[in-house]
């Protein structure tokens, strides 16, 4: 077909125009920004991509790096690593690569207070970060439009200083700084192999790094550059003040042929607080009470000093506390005593949750003791006789909460251990608590197993005891005007119920004599029923007598201080802790004169073998010199700037036995 001029020039002009668009594609080769390059060479418009998901392509880039590295090696995965680096990890001026980038390759990256745990061989070192998103969040984009591709230098940009200006400067990331909370306890760790001198395994190590010339602390990095703690018993504790991303190694060191395993530990950071803590440096809030052959009492102090009904409901519905038991012959909790986890795998019993050997502890709350205000209590049995053991207190998270996400929810304060022991095998003591009218009562007391093969019915029968005696007193009281008029009254500074308060704690403490092994040799400890068989049948030596030979014939050492206690008990030898003077005193000061209360006093005769007194000398190891209610052992050294638990009665006191 013949074209016209017209058509001619067009065909022409078009033939042109392709040439020069071939020529040009030839010279330049150009990359166009709305094309993505895949592996098989193909581009896909941009369009088909999520906007502003990078998490979904950095997932599949890491699919695709595993793919190359187990079908074309390492050469592979290394151009793989490439491709992603080029496509992914542009620099925008307002978002810094703390937003748009991720951990570096081998490094795990940590949440606020979400745990990591992880087993870790001998000579290895796993390296985590906390990135600076974690500590400040997202960021919101300014109200304002945001340049993204503005060059610097630029006239707008900056001043005549090379400053950048007031609005440039508003686009950029802000810095400031935050307190961070790093904590590690061992949960884990290599065991002595069996036919090895006991000693203690090695402990983990923590490095941290708060620079991106180091990412990956540990012993072999640059020490300027980093900073490191040992683990204490299980456990670490390090704060620091940050603005960027922090880097954390755990290291664990090489063992020695005497030990066989693998460490496991849990790391955490917080911008809130420990996750995980522990200390050392102060007295427990542990109190050990009293204990028996098999079985301990122990107690917290006062969870708080308010009076308040409404804080107190609230306290006593609820346990904060967990504890831990350990005989001082088993050294399995050695390297994690400051641990949570470490303790719940390792310690003989834990009265957690899921501890082991739970059902050897009973726990609850009560007011029994000073103030009359909550406090948590661990009653152990199945002890061994004649043996010391640490008692480690620790609560199991905030407000009894723990767990991923949670603050302080690894373990909130493990505590220095409390000391206690229990009594010899084949002792007449046994603890009771939890009496229904001598409810200040809580320690070990004569007991007989062939006659209360249960610690409930040995408790019934001194509440009763004490009960009983009791009601003939308020019989004696109801005698007493003690809603007269003020100047009527047998006493302007006391009343009835003060005499009532008074007598009742005066009563318990003699009615149910604190109990001793007759082989403890303190010396303001009495003996008593010297002359009468043990529950077995057997009698005391001639050697345990010889001391007491010039008091043989006296009834104070060859009887019980109540009869009712050797005609329904039988308990045999045993000593007594007697009750403190001043509950006598108090009693005196408290009762109307007309009642005939009176007191022996220091010196005269009686007054050695029925009264103890509170020394600060005796008492300043925590023994327990005399007998109140409440009186426990290792009451810690708060006990000297703190009121007497005996002014919380009163003064002092001692009743008549005749009322008994």
């Amino acid at each position: 077909m013949q074209l016209s001029p017209l058509q001619s020039r067009l065909v022409a002009t078009v033939a042109a125009s392709c040439l020069l668009v071939l020529l040009y594609l030839t010279l330049s080769s150009p990359h166009f920004a709305l094309a993505a390059e895949l592996d098989n060479g193909v581009a896909t418009p941009a369009t088909h991509l999520p906007i502003l998901d990078d998490v979904t392509i950095l997932q599949d880039r890491d699919d695709q790096e595993k793919v190359a590295v187990e079908e074309g090696g390492e050469n592979d995965a290394a151009e793989a690593f490439r491709r992603r680096a080029v496509a992914y990890e542009p620099y925008f001026g307002l978002f810094d690569r703390g937003i748009v980038g991720r951990a570096p390759a081998g490094v795990t990256g940590l949440a606020n207070n979400v745990p990591q745990q992880l087993n870790l061989d001998p000579s290895t070192t796993q390296v985590y970060v906390f990135e600076k998103i974690q500590m400040f969040g997202r960021r919101e984009a300014p109200a304002s439009r945001i340049e993204l591709r503005d060059e610097l230098g630029s006239e707008r940009e900056t001043g005549q200083d090379g400053e950048l200006d007031d609005e440039r400067a508003s686009l950029l990331p802000r810095q400031s700084s935050k307190t961070v909370f790093i904590s590690a306890n061992t949960c884990m760790q290599p065991q002595l192999k069996p036919d090895k001198t006991a000693m203690d395994p090695p402990q983990l190590t923590m490095y941290v790094s708060n620079t991106s010339k180091n990412q990956s602390p540990g012993p072999k990095a640059d020490p300027s550059q980093q900073t490191f703690q040992v683990f204490q018993e299980g456990a670490v504790m390090l704060n620091m003040t940050a603005s960027d991303d922090i880097f954390i190694g755990i290291s664990a060191p090489n063992i020695s042929m005497d030990f066989t395993g693998i460490w496991n530990f849990e790391l955490a950071v917080s911008i809130d607080s420990w996750y995980h803590s522990y200390n050392n440096d102060i007295a427990s809030d542990l109190i050990w009470v009293d204990s028996d052959a098999s079985a301990a009492l122990l107690i917290t102090h006062n969870l708080t000093q308010s009076t308040d009904p409404a804080v107190s409901d609230e306290l006593m519905s609820k346990q904060p506390y967990v504890m831990f038991a350990q005989n001082d012959k088993d050294k399995s909790i050695n390297g994690v005593r400051f641990s949570y986890c470490g303790l719940q795998n390792y310690a003989q019993i834990a009265a957690t949750k899921n501890g082991k050997f739970t059902n050897m502890v009973l726990t609850g709350m009560t007011k029994r003791g000073q103030g009359n205000l909550p406090k948590q209590e661990f009653y152990f049995m199945g002890l061994n006789s004649s043996s010391n053991y640490q008692g480690i207190l620790a609560k199991s998270g905030t407000n009894g909460t723990a767990g991923s996400g949670i603050i302080g929810g690894g373990g909130h304060i493990v505590s220095r251990a409390t000391q206690f022991n229990t009594k010899s095998v084949g002792g007449n003591c046994e603890i009771i608590f939890n009496l229904t009218f001598c409810n200040q009562t809580a320690y070990a007391v004569p007991s007989n197993p062939s006659k209360f093969t249960n610690v409930t019915n040995l408790a019934q029968f001194y509440d009763n005891l004490a009960s009983s005696a009791y009601d003939n007193f308020k019989k004696v009281l109801a005698q007493i005007p003690c809603e007269a008029p003020s100047t009527e009254r047998y006493s302007l500074a006391r009343n009835c119920t003060d005499c009532d308060v008074a007598y009742k704690n005066w009563l318990c403490s003699v009615t149910i004599p604190r109990c001793e092994d007759f082989s403890v040799n303190h010396p303001w400890l009495q003996p008593r029923a010297m002359g009468q068989p043990f529950p077995d049948g057997t009698q005391l030596d001639a050697a345990a007598v010889q001391p007491y030979a010039n008091f043989k014939d006296q009834a104070a050492y060859n009887n019980s201080r109540n009869p009712a206690i050797d005609a329904g008990v039988a308990p045999g030898p045993y000593k007594e802790v007697l009750p403190c003077d001043d509950l006598c005193y108090n009693l005196v000061q408290s009762c109307p004169a007309s009642m005939g209360f009176s007191c022996p006093m220091p010196g005269s005769p009686g007054f050695n073998t029925s009264y103890g007194r509170r020394d600060n000398e005796l008492d300043r190891d925590g023994d327990v010199t005399c007998n109140y209610p409440g009186a426990a052992h290792f009451i810690s050294d708060a006990r000297r700037t703190s009121m007497p638990w005996g002014l919380f009665f009163g003064m002092s006191g001692v009743v008549a036995l005749a009322l008994l």
